[in-house]
């Protein structure tokens, strides 16, 4: 303490050589405290400690060696430490703080000892600088907390890397060396982009700019130290200090090959056809609105064509829906061969396929190359042991010619479609505008049909047909009329196809076969012996057991015989040959009804095809007998009726309308006529009469 000597308080002298040599012996800044707070001793360390001088320490009070927020509750303390004094170890329960002469804080410990000199009181406060003890705890937690920072990242499944304000990568934890391929010391000093299969946005000096990226969460792509791509859900995070300026980013990612392979799996469900595996109506729809802008902008043609299986249905329905859907594959397969790359197939569902045919130069004659779809495409197909002849109707459209936009071609080619299938099937129709007028009056047919049907519009009349041999009436047709009170006077052959498309041929099915059966009970009755009624039946009534209740239903209401009903079935049915077709005439035949096939010649079936099913007799198409004079049309007269007589089977020639059509039929032994020669069709209350007529002649 200097040679000093400083008078001592409570009659000791701090002379005390004893006392001055333990108090500066102590590495610790010893301050002694009086009972009034002021310091009446300090040494060598204090001064250091707290940056005043021994005279200007002894000058202060305690108090004024501590932070202000300390100092009323200090000496609230040390009145009740003065009371009841103990021996307190250095900075127990909580944080101390003193302040220097520079106005700078310390953390501190404080040991405190009371000390009685005489009658006096003082406090012995020991005081330890630990800023520096702070420093390595600190440090130590530091590098403790850094280390568990190190084995969590490394832990971590997910890619992170930390980047410079640059974006060149200072530290990479095993996952992110892993999802590139590198190892972590070889990623230290890359920059970002060299990684990136994906091209970042850059500055001016070739850097990676991530600022704009920051909080958001994107797809991404990685390229691995081999060049293959990995795709990687990414997310970036500033590294910002306290003044707030980016020091660097973090960059957080994750493999998501899984998500991508999935999401396309998901994607390629809903846009493909799970049988044949081509792009389904979605897809083609979104196809074509590109296709269409480049052949818009290239100044090209598109072609639509539209390609639906001739009677598919009924493969399905007679051989087994698998044999149908191997059908399916097989024609998707050679559609797919027979295309270009540039060209996309579709499946629309069912057996409809559609076709793009892109990037043609205008006016590119096509009719050759659908000549060859057909010849290639629907070659006869071998399934499970069956050889399938496959026909199709084709229709197609041009862009821009018949359309500009998706719904528009499609809607075209669907008429154009059902233009070929319309002509008889297995054909190729382009669209034309007037099959758009055309169509629109079916649509309206259609409408008018159906209501013709709910308000009694229509009506029968009954052609007689004569036995040649003997000129008596033996039965009659009943052939349906229509005449709407828009429309005038609709032809059958214009609403019984518009009848079947739109679903009400069981309906006017059924209306003629009761009403006809009806009638010829009434006629029958006027003219006291039996005829024979002739209904036609469309295929389509054929598919179900209800038609044969109401066959039942309709014979018995009318009361005539089952052997006195003819029903008459399409040529077409035969080429077809479908078991369920069979067993409907069979049942048929069980009943006591009689098979006939009308208008045999035209459809050019084989006549051995009359021997798989249950006929009875044959109606020999008007077209050959109205050119009977002709050479091939007597020999194809000839010839049918020679075979079915061969096969018990009775021949009616229809559309006889001269005398020298009825003596070359009977010479040749036709066994019943019908045509214009005897009668045209009557209504039912002129039956009775024109029948007597035509039985007197």
């Amino acid at each position: 303490m200097g040679s000093r000597a400083e008078p001592a308080p409570g009659g000791w002298t701090a002379d005390d050589a004893s006392l001055r040599m333990l108090i500066e012996a102590v590495p610790s800044a010893m301050v002694l405290v009086d009972a009034d707070g002021r310091i009446a001793l300090v040494n060598a360390e204090a001064e250091r400690s707290f940056g005043y001088s021994r005279e200007e320490l002894l000058a202060l009070g305690v108090e004024d060696l501590m932070p202000a927020r300390f100092r009323s509750r200090h000496g609230r303390e040390r009145a009740s430490y003065a009371a009841r004094p103990d021996r307190r170890a250095m900075g127990v329960g909580r944080e101390l703080f003193a302040l220097r002469r520079d106005g700078t804080e310390m953390p501190v410990e404080i040991g405190l000892n009371p000390i009685t000199v005489g009658d006096e009181r003082y406090v012995l406060a020991s005081i330890i600088d630990i800023t520096e003890r702070l420093r390595c705890q600190e440090t130590v937690v530091a590098e403790r907390q850094d280390a568990l920072q190190r084995s969590i990242l490394d832990a971590m499944p997910f890619s992170i890397v930390a980047t410079d304000a640059a974006g060149r990568i200072r530290t990479a934890n095993p996952a992110a060396a892993a999802l590139v391929g590198r190892d972590q010391a070889e990623l230290i000093g890359r920059s970002l982009v060299e990684i990136d299969g994906a091209e970042r946005r850059l500055d001016p000096n070739g850097s990676p700019v991530l600022a704009h990226a920051v909080g958001d969460e994107t797809e991404w792509t990685y390229r691995r130290k081999d060049g293959s791509l990995v795709p990687v859900h990414e997310a970036i995070v500033p590294l910002v200090p306290e003044d707030g300026a980016p020091e660097g980013f973090l960059v957080v990612a994750y493999d998501i090959t899984q998500r991508i392979d999935a999401r396309e799996r998901i994607e390629h469900i809903a846009t493909h056809d799970s049988l044949t595996n081509l792009p389904n109506r979605s897809l083609l729809v979104r196809h074509l609105d590109q296709a269409l802008e480049r052949a818009e902008q290239d100044a090209l043609e598109l072609a639509l064509v539209l390609l639906d299986l001739d009677q598919f249905k009924r493969i399905n329905d007679s051989l087994g829906h698998h044999i149908g859907d191997e059908l399916l594959i097989v024609v998707a397969e050679r559609l797919l061969a027979w295309t270009r790359t540039e060209d996309l197939v579709a499946r629309l569902g069912g057996d409809e396929f559609v076709i793009v045919l892109e990037e043609l130069v205008p006016g590119t004659d096509l009719d050759q190359r659908l000549e060859e779809l057909m010849d290639v495409v629907l070659a006869p197909v071998v399934v499970h042991g069956y050889e399938l002849a496959v026909t199709a109707s084709v229709g197609g459209t041009r862009f821009p010619a018949d359309g500009r936009d998706p719904g528009t071609l499609l809607k075209n080619v669907d008429i154009a479609m059902y233009r070929a299938k319309a002509s008889g099937r297995n054909a190729i129709r382009w669209f034309a505008p007037r099959m758009l007028a055309e169509n629109n009056d079916r649509l309206a047919l259609s409408a008018a049909l159906r209501q013709a049907l709910d308000q009694d519009e229509l009506s029968l009349v009954y052609q007689p047909q004569v036995d040649l041999a003997t000129g008596e009436v033996v039965g009659v047709e009943a052939l349906a009329r229509w005449t709407s009170p828009s429309l005038g006077s609709v032809p059958p052959d214009r609403f019984i196809p518009v009848a079947e498309d739109g679903g009400m041929i069981a309906q006017l099915g059924d209306w003629v076969l009761s009403t006809a059966c009806t009638a010829l009970a009434r006629v029958q009755e006027q003219l006291g012996r039996p005829l024979r009624l002739a209904v036609n039946v469309s295929p389509r009534q054929l598919r179900g057991r209800a038609w044969l209740e109401e066959i039942a239903a309709a014979i018995e209401t009318a009361g005539i015989e089952p052997s006195q009903l003819e029903v008459e079935i399409t040529e077409g049915l035969l080429i077809e040959d479908h078991g369920d077709v069979v067993a409907m005439l069979e049942s048929l035949r069980s009943l006591g009804v009689t098979i006939v096939v009308d208008d045999f010649g035209r459809g050019y079936s084989s006549l051995a095809y009359l021997t798989r099913f249950p006929i009875d007799k044959i109606k020999i198409d008007r077209s050959f007998v109205q050119e009977i004079s002709t050479a091939e049309n007597a020999a194809i007269v000839d010839a049918i009726i020679v075979m079915a007589h061969a096969l018990d089977m009775t021949v009616v020639a229809e559309g006889v309308e001269t005398a020298a059509q009825e003596r070359y039929l009977l010479d040749r032994g036709c066994d019943e006529v019908q045509g214009y020669l005897y009668s045209p069709g009557v209504p039912a209350g002129s039956l009775e009469m024109v029948t007597r007529a035509l039985s007197r002649q």
